[in-house]
């Protein structure tokens, strides 16, 4: 099999290229980056001279870029290519919309032209907005809160009239929060880790008790395999652990690994339109794809914290 990858220097994309490598070390993996902040060359350099890995550095949002890569004629296009950070798109949110929103079409129309066999739209739990209580279901209403969600729920509604128009065979996954190897240090559990390290102060938004549901990256990368090889085009899959945590209380398991203080815990403003509570409804997932998260959340957050003591040469550059 030949994949298209989008986003593939990034944190999930680069993390789902090695362990599709690693499973199928037959098959071919293109990676389409733009090479932002958060693409991150490093993150695949153990990938270098690899002869079934090919890089293509480009922007979906860019027709030639998406139409060079499409000329090697990719099985399937996987699209990890996102402006990602909430607060971000707070401040300008015009590069969320150009590639969360306006490359999600490029890509679209050259998989119609190609006829390519699957396209996988790699989306958010954030796109449903806060949920008080229950879970989020795929028939749920899109109630997106940030210009980030506002973005990728207009893309998950491009691609589902594309698929109806034009019958492309396309699928959507929505994911909780991930965690793991390689996550770029502004994201929560990153910044309180590499804080950790540095012996900085811990920023928690308000009284922290913002709830989100937290996937390890490698068992998010298993349900995508399963989804390209079993997945049904045209339906959404729900992919999480259903195991949330409170923020405060994940930024109080990190004090505890690194036997810090409570004084190193600092609230800070709450940030505007923030959800309250997430949580998806995966049982669809679980039953028709035969998948389940392997990594609990205290184990995970040990391997990763752990991956960050060892890779401080990685991280260090980016938070200076």
């Amino acid at each position: 099999m030949r994949l298209l990858v989008t986003g593939g220097l990034g944190f999930i994309g680069s993390n789902f290229i090695r362990f599709w490598l690693t499973r199928h070390p037959a098959d071919v993996v293109i990676n389409l980056d733009a090479q932002t902040y958060a693409g991150n060359p490093a993150n695949l350099a153990d990938l270098t001279g690899n002869p079934f890995y090919h890089y293509i550095h480009g922007d979906i949002a860019d027709p030639a870029k998406v139409a060079e890569a499409m000329d090697l004629n990719p099985d399937a296009v996987i699209n990890f290519a996102a402006e990602s950070h909430v607060d971000r798109s707070i401040q300008a949110a015009a590069p969320f919309i150009r590639t969360n929103v306006a490359g999600v079409q490029v890509l679209l129309e050259a998989v119609r032209r190609h006829k390519t066999r699957l396209f996988v739209q790699i989306s958010t739990d954030e796109v449903y907005g806060s949920v008080a209580s229950g879970k989020s279901k795929v028939t749920d209403p899109l109630l997106p809160s940030s210009p980030y969600s506002a973005a990728k729920a207009a893309a998950d509604l491009l691609v589902q009239a594309y698929i109806r128009t034009y019958r492309i065979p396309a699928i959507i996954t929505r994911c909780t929060n991930n965690y793991g190897p390689y996550q770029h240090p502004e994201k929560f559990l990153p910044l309180l880790i590499t804080r950790s390290l540095t012996r900085g102060l811990l920023p928690v938004y308000g009284d922290g008790l913002q709830v989100r549901d937290w996937l390890y990256v490698l068992d998010h990368c298993h349900a995508l395999e399963l989804v390209i090889q079993r997945g049904e085009p045209g339906k959404i899959y729900h992919i999480g652990a259903e195991d949330p945590q409170p923020n405060i209380e994940v930024a109080r398991a990190i004090l505890d690994y690194f036997r810090l203080p409570t004084a190193y815990l600092v609230h800070v403003p709450d940030r505007p339109g923030h959800d309250r509570r997430y949580c998806l409804d995966t049982a669809a997932t679980r039953s028709e794809l035969g998948w389940k998260p392997t990594v609990g959340f205290a184990e995970g957050l040990r391997q990763t914290i752990r991956w960050y003591q060892e890779n401080e040469a990685w991280w260090r550059p980016l938070i200076q």
